[in-house]
């Protein structure tokens, strides 16, 4: 097979995306990320027009808090989905380093910032402890990460003891995450200097292929593509600055999402994972360590389950026995998969995860200002992930007939 069948996967091989391009690829049955798109616009005339207060500045900001922990956990995920693999330990795993945070912070009076950087530590190492049992003793990775999230689950409740609560000091670092918002003046520069370089490098894309005498898209759709850009960052700023602004957890969580997107599309270890997840057998004859991304990709989800923890914790000012449980692994796993990426491995984005979350909260947000029942939005929310999955067996369908 040649190296350019086992790219294949991978967006960034593909030629200029042009309108004519997209036309064809919805007539494959190639959606992308447009039924989530749709999928919100949808939840926000239902839940709008139920309840008043679903569109208003305060609740979306409140929005916006409550995705992040979750969405950074997704984040996480999309990496070994991406490989066709799974990461069931990554909630306990995130409840875990939360803990270990805290513990070195409050009761051994760590410096804020190295409790952090430890915990993360922490994660990457469970990730790749998780990685090895995987490549190396063969273990099927629904096997390790299950005992994983069992395991990991029991040392948090022992390094919790009996009290099984910890409060994070108010005015501290970790708790101070979750209640920062920019001025106004720098979530308009960060709006103006995203749309800049987005439009810059759509520009120098297109000027540099040009010289390489390669195809490129018309001059008008950079310029489109840039100008929706602007128009929803600004719609977003605007909307988020009529309440308390634009929090510092979103930033967080936005730059997490694009400077992962940049890495696996821009370098020679993001096409290596598309690669693996599209076809391992012969990325491997081409000469792609398989074993060593397979290993990175567990420790990425473990170290951003980590991170993903200590944000939730930010926000709750604590840690207890609770802490990456309830739904919070199954929720990440379905907002990976319901903002597009595929379980087959090989497709996908990160922005899947912003997507993804930003569907599942709406939805649970919206029910719960309608005092909708418990049981009645896991059923929604096991009805969209489905619609989802089904989509994406029916666009793999497509393509490979």
């Amino acid at each position: 097979m040649s190296a350019t069948a086992v790219n294949r996967p991978a967006d960034p091989v593909r030629k200029p995306y042009s309108p004519r391009e997209a036309v064809e690829r919805l007539r494959r049955g190639d959606l992308g990320a447009w039924p989530v798109v749709g999928g919100l616009i949808a939840i926000a005339i239902v839940f709008g027009s139920l309840n008043e207060h679903f569109l208003s500045p305060e609740n979306l900001t409140n929005l916006a808090l409550q995705m992040a922990a979750t969405g950074t956990i997704s984040l996480g995920i999309i990496m070994v989905l991406l490989l066709g693999e799974i990461d069931l330990a990554a909630g306990s795993v995130s409840g875990l380093c939360a803990v270990v945070m805290t513990i070195l912070n409050v009761r051994h009076g760590w410096n804020p910032l190295l409790s952090v950087l430890v915990a993360v530590a922490a994660g990457a190492a469970i990730g790749l402890l998780h990685g090895l049992l995987f490549t190396r003793v063969r273990m099927p990775s629904f096997v390790v990460t299950l005992a994983g999230l069992i395991g990991w689950q029991g040392l948090l409740l022992y390094l919790l003891g009996q009290g099984g609560t910890i409060n994070l000091p108010f005015d501290g670092f970790v708790a101070k995450l979750s209640d920062t918002w920019l001025p106004p003046w720098l979530a308009w520069a960060i709006v103006v200097l995203l749309v800049a370089a987005y439009g810059g490098s759509l520009l120098l894309g297109r000027t540099l292929r040009l010289a390489a005498d390669l195809p490129v898209t018309p001059l008008y759709w950079p310029v489109v593509k840039t100008a929706g850009l602007a128009i929803v960052l600004a719609g977003a700023v605007a909307v988020l600055q009529a309440d308390r602004g634009v929090p510092l957890l979103l930033v967080v969580f936005g730059t997490l999402v694009v400077v992962f997107d940049l890495v696996l599309r821009h370098t020679a270890f993001g096409r290596w994972m598309y690669a693996v997840g599209g076809n391992a057998e012969a990325a491997r004859r081409a000469g792609i360590g398989v074993t060593r991304i397979r290993v990175l990709a567990f420790v990425l989800s473990s170290s951003l389950a980590a991170f993903g923890g200590i944000l939730a914790a930010s926000r709750l000012s604590a840690v207890n026995q609770s802490s990456g449980g309830s739904d919070m692994l199954l929720m990440a796993i379905a907002a990976a998969v319901i903002g597009g990426t595929s379980l087959f491995g090989g497709r996908g984005r990160t922005y899947a995860a912003l997507l993804g979350i930003l569907v599942i909260q709406s939805i649970t947000n919206g029910m719960l200002l309608l005092n909708v029942d418990s049981s009645v939005r896991f059923m929604v929310t096991a009805a969209v992930l489905a619609l989802a999955v089904a989509i994406d067996s029916l666009a793999r369908r497509g393509s490979a007939s």
